[in-house]
C-alpha cells in the first residue's frame, strides 16, 4: 500500500458510498475488470471510518438534536424511526449474507444489478414529492427504508439511490427523504467498520502505513462530504437520470465485458 493508492482507493470509496452508483457495485468492477485488488482490512475500516465521519460532519446538528430524546417527543419518534430502519437491514444480511457474498465475484450480477439501479433512480426522478415530515413519518415507512437498504447490500445495487426512492414512494417530502436516508446510513456504516476492525485489531496497525492510512481515510471523508452536497443538490434539482443513464452505461459495458473474457 502506498501513499498514491490510498488516496485512490479513498477517492472511490468517498464518492461512490454516497452518490447513487453502488459503492460495491464499483469495488467488484475495480478489482476484476481493472486488477485493484483488496486494499487489506486496515485500509478498508479507515475508509469506511472516514465515510462515518462525511455523515456525522454533514448532519451534526440532527445527530446531537437526538440527544434530547428523554425530553423531547419528536426526537424520541425519529430514534425510533432509526432504529426500526436498521432491523431489516440487519435481517436481510444475517438471512442472505453468504449468497450476497457470492455476488462479489459475478461481473455479469453486477452489471445487472447496476441496470436495476438505473431504473431505480429514473423511478426516483419521476416520483411525486409527498408531505410526510420525521413527525408524521410512519414505522411503517422506516421499516420499508430499511428494507430497501438491506437489499441494496447486493454489489450494484445503490443504497442512497433505494432508501430516497424508497421513502418518496413512501409519500416523505425530498428533505425528510434525505435526511432520514443518510442518517439510517451511519449505523449500517458504524455496523460494517466494526465487522472489518475485529481483524485489524487481531493484525495490529502497521506504523510504517500510518500516513498512507491517514491520507486515505481524508479523501474518504473531504470526497464524502463533496458527494453528500452533489447529492442534495442533484436531487433538489430533478437531475438524476444523470446517474440513471450512467448505470445503464456501466452495467451493460460490465455484462459485455465479462461475456466477452
Amino acid at each position: 500500500m502506498n501513499f498514491f493508492k490510498a488516496i485512490l482507493l479513498g477517492l472511490i470509496q468517498g464518492f461512490t458510498e454516497f452518490l447513487p452508483v453502488s459503492s460495491s457495485g464499483h469495488l467488484v468492477i475495480f478489482q476484476q475488470i481493472f486488477g485493484i485488488e483488496s486494499s487489506g482490512v486496515t485500509l478498508e475500516v479507515l475508509l469506511h471510518f472516514g465515510t462515518l465521519l462525511a455523515v456525522l460532519w454533514v448532519f451534526w446538528r440532527d445527530f446531537v438534536d437526538l440527544l434530547k430524546f428523554p425530553r423531547d417527543s419528536t426526537q424520541r419518534h425519529f430514534l425510533l424511526l432509526l432504529i426500526l430502519g436498521c432491523i431489516p437491514t440487519a435481517l436481510v444480511y444475517a438471512l442472505f449474507g453468504d449468497l450476497i457474498e457470492s455476488i462479489f465475484h459475478s461481473l455479469p450480477l453486477t452489471g445487472a444489478a447496476l441496470i436495476i439501479t438505473g431504473g431505480i433512480l429514473k423511478l426516483l426522478t419521476l416520483l411525486p414529492e409527498g408531505k410526510k415530515n420525521i413527525s408524521t413519518m410512519k414505522p411503517l415507512d422506516a421499516l420499508w427504508v430499511g428494507l430497501l437498504q438491506g437489499i441494496a447490500i447486493i454489489p450494484g445495487i445503490s443504497r442512497s439511490g433505494s432508501t430516497i426512492t424508497a421513502a418518496l414512494w413512501r409519500k416523505l417530502n425530498r428533505a425528510t427523504a434525505v435526511r432520514y436516508s443518510f442518517m439510517l446510513a451511519a449505523p449500517v456504516i458504524f455496523g460494517a467498520t466494526l465487522l472489518e476492525s475485529r481483524t485489524l485489531f487481531a493484525g495490529g496497525l502497521e506504523s510504517t502505513l500510518l500516513w498512507s492510512y491517514a491520507a486515505g481515510t481524508a479523501a474518504a471523508f473531504f470526497t464524502g462530504i463533496l458527494a453528500i452536497k452533489v447529492f442534495i443538490r442533484l436531487l433538489q434539482q430533478h437531475k438524476f437520470h444523470y446517474f440513471a443513464y450512467y448505470c445503464w452505461a456501466l452495467g451493460t459495458a460490465v455484462i459485455i465485458i465479462s461475456l466477452a473474457r
